[in-house]
């Protein structure tokens, strides 16, 4: 007993005391592990018997009544989608008539004019980039000038028919086939439009007569692009020299409309005015 509470070893007593400490904590846990695994192992044998016995039994899942119907009726998307025509809608915007205004229009590429012909053709007769008088050249531009063997010219009306509320419209247009840009006169002086009734011989209005701008108006034809300068009719009679014109408006009938350019010879067109 005495070797117990006095240690005896070449050791200081202290460390024997922590040795047998140490000894004892570990003795200690092993004795609460085994305690907590056969306390563990009993409790869920107890458990196992328990459930075999009916006192926690097992729930079951009963399987409800099918449904007589599929369980959706519904296409995707909420409705029948099979039809996406009429999302688009109608593009066509255009009408019978042209809008009003100055001689002549701007325009960008394709489109001379700012409404559509009632025969559904777009403007801009030849897909050509629209000119106004803004866009001339200086007399002294030193381009070369066009000649027929490499610019062509078209006219055309841009409707077929006009009501009395619309302003007959009418497109110029340069066509320029070669690899070089040139200059064109396309001034009421010098490409000369003339409107002829069907009944008559003689022109009933002509825009050499008295142009209210300028009387010649040089434009630039790009290399192998084409240009349109688009005029705008008022329906009124002309005269020579700016004389007084017989009164009135032109009444309904088919017109000749012609274009005389020197060096690119005749152009002609017709048009209708309707009487409503």
């Amino acid at each position: 007993m005495g070797s117990l509470r006095n240690p005896v070893g070449p050791l200081p007593s202290s460390i024997y005391w922590r040795r047998r400490a140490v000894m004892l904590a570990v003795v200690a846990v092993l004795a609460l592990l085994i305690t907590w695994i056969v306390t563990a192992g009993g409790g869920g044998g107890k458990k196992n018997t328990d459930a075999s016995n009916g006192k926690n039994p097992a729930h079951t899942i009963t399987p409800g009544p099918s449904s007589s119907g599929p369980a959706i009726s519904q296409h995707p998307g909420g409705r029948d989608e099979s039809s996406g025509g009429d999302s688009g809608g109608s593009g066509s915007g255009s009408g019978d008539g042209s809008s009003s205004g100055s001689a002549s229009s701007s325009g960008s590429s394709g489109s001379a004019g700012s409404s559509g012909s009632g025969d559904g053709s777009s403007s801009g007769a030849a897909g050509g980039t629209g000119v106004v008088a803004g866009d001339a050249l200086p007399a002294s531009s030193p381009l070369p000038a066009c000649t027929s063997s490499a610019v062509a010219l078209s006219l055309k009306s841009l409707s077929n028919t006009y009501s009395p509320d619309q302003t007959p419209t009418f497109q110029l247009t340069a066509k320029n086939s070669s690899s070089a840009d040139c200059k064109i006169d396309l001034g009421p002086k010098n490409a000369v439009l003339t409107i002829t009734p069907s009944a008559g011989s003689h022109p009933y209005w002509t825009s050499s007569d008295c142009p209210k701008g300028a009387a010649n108006l040089v434009f630039r034809v790009p290399a192998g692009q084409s240009i349109t300068y688009t005029v705008k009719w008022d329906r009124k009679p002309s005269a020579p020299q700016c004389g007084t014109p017989a009164a009135g408006s032109a009444k309904a009938d088919t017109y000749l409309l012609e274009a005389r350019t020197p060096g690119f010879g005749q152009q002609q067109a017709s048009f209708v005015l309707s009487a409503d």
